[in-house]
């Protein structure tokens, strides 16, 4: 049974993000990464073009490293770092095919009485009918009706214990992938002993707003593994789509709440996505919940790991 005490949802969930941001990195630590003070040479500043440039070279240092100047303490540079994580993450997310957009897609069908004629469809129809001085038959023409979203997803990223530059920019390029292949139909929870819904089911937001939040959620509590998955099960039960699928960002390790393999069980569909450096708690973890295993070496494998989102 879900605990909507530890589920922070709309305003109480917003009020909780801008507390988290409050927690800043100072430039001295910031300039512990190696490149950092070409991206930054001064106060204030953010060179795009050498972070395009780091990039290319290192993505996983690059995007770890734009991940924690979003938290930097210099006003200016977090501001700036914000929206180019926010660019960044929804560029590198657009890997592989999106989803149709919209409540559902179009989908052609015989014309019903009231309904929406589908011009193209029904063009052949037509011209005869014209050509003929006759009107055309009904069972000739064709009509439109929206297809409800194949697949509703439900993004749980685990934002407990430390979390560093790296595990944000994961947990943003895979916001961002899941926004873009399921637009209106979607949900993004950070948890750690409570759940923070970032973006509901059921309600609209941008994708890049929801990063822009996720970076704001540095490391806090135990892992309530249970908790997160029943919220995830919670949101997805607000869509109508056929298939429902939750991603789990995590190293599938609780320290808190009841065992989390029956409320995995509870769910359509798992997908856990784990550090390839420390996955061995979240393959045991799928293996007894009947999960699927997903491992990446660092924030640029998100896109590559997230391409069966494609599916179905």
């Amino acid at each position: 049974m879900q605990r909507p005490d530890l589920t922070l949802e709309g305003e109480d969930a917003q009020a909780e993000i801008a507390e988290a941001g409050r927690r800043t990195t100072s430039r001295r630590d910031l300039a512990r990464a190696p490149v950092f003070e070409q991206l930054s040479p001064r106060l204030g500043e953010l060179d795009e073009t050498a972070f395009e440039d780091a990039l290319a070279a290192d993505p996983d240092a690059a995007l770890g490293l734009l991940a924690d100047m979003a938290g930097a303490t210099d006003p200016r540079l977090r501001a700036l770092a914000r929206r180019l994580a926010g660019r960044v993450a929804v560029r590198l997310g657009r890997r592989g095919p999106a989803r149709q957009r919209g409540i559902g897609r179009l989908r052609r069908i015989r014309l019903e009485p009231g309904g929406d004629l589908d011009v193209e469809g029904s063009l052949d129809a037509l011209l005869t009918a014209a050509a003929s001085g006759q009107p055309p038959a009904v069972e000739d023409l064709r009509g439109t009706a929206w297809a409800r979203p194949a697949t509703a997803l439900c993004l749980l990223v685990d934002r407990s214990g430390s979390v560093g530059g790296a595990r944000l920019a994961a947990a943003s390029l895979a916001a961002a992938a899941v926004a873009l292949r399921a637009p209106d139909d979607y949900s993004v929870v950070a948890f750690s002993d409570r759940a923070i819904v970032v973006k509901s089911q059921d309600r609209p937001r941008p994708a890049a707003a929801v990063v822009d939040d996720l970076l704001q959620l540095r490391g806090h509590g135990l892992t309530d593994l249970a908790h997160a998955l029943d919220t995830a099960r919670a949101q997805l039960e607000r869509s109508v789509a056929p298939r429902r699928l939750t991603v789990l960002l995590s190293d599938g390790r609780p320290t808190s709440g009841p065992d989390p393999v029956p409320y995995a069980r509870r769910l359509e569909e798992l997908v856990v996505v784990a550090p390839a450096d420390d996955a061995v708690e979240a393959r045991a973890f799928a293996a007894a919940s009947g999960a699927r295993l997903s491992t990446v070496a660092g924030p640029s494998g998100i896109p590559r790991a997230l391409e069966f989102l494609a599916e179905g």
